[in-house]
């Protein structure tokens, strides 16, 4: 019995320190589109290993979009990213960043050094249209806890213009 008992309590530890683990925020953002005004966008993510990966949703109007981000490091593994490219071209060569168009594919180990310090997801909605997000960390040692600013990408081309705080 008493080392039932031991056991149990070293599961419930371990379930309260993995749980101490799980993050949570929220950012804002604006779509824009030509000729209508400005668009409210409101991202919500969880984290359960600290901010390095997790799930985000944002909402717009109409429509809810959710999936999979990533917090990329020169650690990342490249298979670890194979969500991101479910409904894109894989490196995402095709959407130019920081002035650096890219018109041929590119190598995943490409991807992390270029997105290295960067939050990376790919999201869905019920109706199957997609978007892609890429976030500058204020502070990538704190990950999306630490505050953000970037850019999502619908699959019609719009862009939103988004923003984290830190807690």
């Amino acid at each position: 019995m008493s080392r039932q008992l031991t056991l149990c309590g070293a599961v419930a530890t371990l379930a309260l320190a993995l749980g101490a683990c799980t993050t949570t925020g929220i950012g804002g953002g604006q779509l824009s589109a030509a000729g209508a005004p400005d668009t409210a966008v409101t991202f919500n993510w969880k984290s359960t290993d600290g901010g390095m990966s997790g799930t985000m949703i944002a909402s717009i109007p109409g429509a809810s979009y959710q999936g999979r981000f990533f917090q990329i490091t020169q650690q990342t593994r490249g298979d670890i990213l194979n969500p991101l490219w479910t409904y894109w071209h894989r490196g995402w060569y095709d959407w130019p960043y920081w002035g650096h168009p890219f018109s041929t594919p590119y190598p995943t180990t490409q991807f992390i050094t270029y997105y290295s310090g960067k939050v990376v997801a790919t999201l869905e909605s019920e109706d199957k249209q997609h978007m892609r997000c890429r976030f500058h960390l204020a502070e990538p040692a704190q990950g999306m806890s630490g505050g953000g600013e970037g850019e999502c990408q619908l699959s019609d081309a719009r862009v939103i213009r988004a923003a984290f705080s830190d807690k």
